[in-house]
């Protein structure tokens, strides 16, 4: 059901299955996660919430890429995927092939290996990062990923992490015309690895007026997606292969060229 995902769960156990852990009596809590979103993702290794090792995505695709970076981040760290507690994915927004790749692999790791899966989102692990201390007033958090096309994926949170909305596709123009709408002259703090396309935004000059502030998140963001994974895992929020769904948010180029060539042929 998941030729990918088995081979690397497989081979990964074959290789480290009697690795010797020199965490395994610590009491630790220890996951793996997995963000093959975008060229921007990594695999890395966590002790609770604090992040042991990561593996930056390089320049292939991850099909290739996901099953030598996790065999060497096992290695390093003396540890099989049998020693893991969880496994932990980031399930979006993102490429519609960077997703899947990574979610078949997991879903096989949790069948394999009867672990939890905890989903994790790049705009909420944006979010949740510590309250910003330099905007007092807020009261919301901006967050947003190039999404290609002169598009953004975008949220809005308020500061404990809880969206205000569905998270989006759109144009940046138009979701920070949504910010200004909802928050009004109340600052925002927005969070986002691409600050550049806000600031030539022609509407940010007022929001800066009002006192917002811009930080710019440089990836790869295994320390924001860990920490919220390891928050998710506390409070029991995991769940299964079979539930398991990726947040695509948009459909995928090949659906959105059938529909429109579907339209061309009715038409």
């Amino acid at each position: 059901m998941f030729p990918f995902g088995h081979k690397i769960a497989t081979h990964c156990y074959n290789r480290f299955s009697t690795a010797f852990s020199e965490f395994a009596y610590t009491g630790c809590m220890h996951f793996i996660l997995v963000d093959s979103a975008d060229a921007r993702g990594c695999i890395a290794l966590f002790s609770d919430d604090q992040l042991f090792q990561v593996a930056n995505h390089p320049a292939e695709d991850s099909s290739s890429w996901l099953l030598p970076a996790v065999r060497r981040l096992l290695s390093d760290a003396t540890l099989s995927l049998t020693d893991l507690d969880a496994y932990a994915v980031c399930a979006g927004p993102g490429s519609f092939t960077g997703l899947r790749v990574g979610l078949t692999t997991v879903k096989a790791w949790a069948e394999i290996f009867q672990a939890p899966i905890v989903a994790v989102s790049r705009l909420e692990a944006l979010a949740c990062q510590a309250p910003p201390v330099t905007v007092a007033a807020t009261r919301f958090v901006a967050t947003y990923l190039d999404a290609r096309r002169d598009q953004v994926f975008a949220a809005l949170f308020d500061l404990q992490g809880l969206p205000f909305d569905s998270e989006t596709v759109t144009g940046l123009a138009n979701f920070l015309a949504k910010v200004d709408n909802t928050c009004g002259s109340t600052p925002v703090a927005w969070r986002t690895p691409d600050p550049q396309l806000l600031e030539r935004e022609p509407l940010w000059p007022s929001r800066l007026a009002k006192g917002d502030t811009l930080e710019s998140i440089q990836p790869p963001f295994a320390a924001q997606l860990g920490a919220l994974a390891y928050r998710k895992l506390l409070s029991g929020q995991t769940t299964d292969a079979l539930s398991l769904d990726a947040n695509y948010v948009r459909r995928s180029d090949a659906e959105l060229f059938w529909k429109d060539h579907a339209s061309a042929v009715k038409a």
